[in-house]
């Protein structure tokens, strides 16, 4: 995968840093920038001697991705041991640089979401697993709103745009209109962003969850309610995705209406971004935000 031309590499970053991880990491005697994401700042494989390889993701203090590279960093270090999760091996604030080196998953390769897709299981199952290991929540996590009033706000920019911009203005504001807040609390730590590209699939056929910069403390449904677009993008029905997240214990505690809020909440920030966010990824927010409209619309069918 082709690396973002934005991103630093390990060679960008000054001496004293580079001082620094070596002599927490190790010597490196090779660094790769990764590919993919939409999170700035350096993502990089380290090749260290005599060691296994780490990887690296750094970010300038006064970037504005700064907070969320915190955020990762406290859910990380602060995930119980049985976490599907890559391990955190060092952090700290070095200069002007916030760093943090986790292990790296060798091998790896993003989960296939697809129906009938081999990974659909393991992906259920550490669905779960997350639910019973991060409850109750680790301490220190931001509450659910910290995630959802910035997509509300967003949503309700775009509903108050002059009339016919929106297709089923109606509807979504039917749906945003159920959603009380109260009903997205709980005491489970929520990874918030779970799809293919944060699901890692080992040689061993295990599943590791990875980019925790969404966490935050909330119902032990939510994690499985915003996949469920994802799963309607990767080619399931919304009837298939509602039948396929039933087989989790959580799910069925998640009330109609959050489903609906939620998914109203979901699909109009896509919108918003498709139109006025990032060139580059306007057709992706695009296609995300027709799978979300599916389950938003099935979910106001049901009742």
């Amino acid at each position: 995968m082709t690396a973002r031309p934005d991103r630093p590499a390990w060679e960008d970053l000054p001496d004293n840093v580079i001082n620094v991880v070596e002599r927490e990491v190790g010597t490196v005697i090779k660094a790769e920038t990764v590919g993919g994401g939409i999170m700035p700042g350096l993502a990089a494989r380290l090749d260290v001697q005599d060691s296994p390889p780490v990887f690296l993701k750094a970010t300038e203090r006064d970037d504005p991705g700064a907070e969320l590279h915190l955020r990762e960093r406290g859910a990380t270090r602060s995930l119980p041991g049985d976490t599907p999760a890559p391990r955190l091996i060092w952090f700290g604030t070095v200069a002007q640089w916030h760093v943090m080196a986790m292990e790296w998953i060798d091998h790896a390769r993003h989960a296939d979401l697809s129906p009938g897709s081999p990974d659909l299981m393991p992906v259920m199952d550490i669905l779960a697993t997350l639910g019973t290991v991060l409850t109750p929540c680790p301490s220190g996590a931001m509450p659910i709103g910290e995630n959802v009033n910035p997509l509300l706000a967003k949503g309700r920019h775009l509903l108050a745009k002059p009339e016919g911009e929106l297709r089923d203005r109606d509807r979504f504001e039917d749906a945003l209109d159920r959603l009380a807040q109260h009903e997205l609390r709980g005491n489970t730590l929520v990874h918030y962003d779970l799809s293919s590209s944060n699901l890692l699939v080992t040689e061993e056929g295990g599943v590791k969850v990875v980019d925790w910069s969404f966490a935050v403390r909330g119902a032990a449904w939510l994690d499985a309610a915003l996949l469920a677009p994802r799963l309607i993008q990767a080619g399931h029905s919304p009837e298939a995705t509602d039948l396929l997240l039933s087989t989790l214990p959580s799910w069925h505690s998640a009330p109609r209406t959050a489903l609906v809020g939620l998914a109203a909440g979901w699909t109009l920030f896509r919108l918003y971004k498709a139109r006025y966010g990032p060139a580059g990824l306007r057709e992706a927010r695009a296609a995300a935000a027709d799978a979300g409209r599916a389950w938003m619309n099935y979910q106001l069918a049901k009742g």
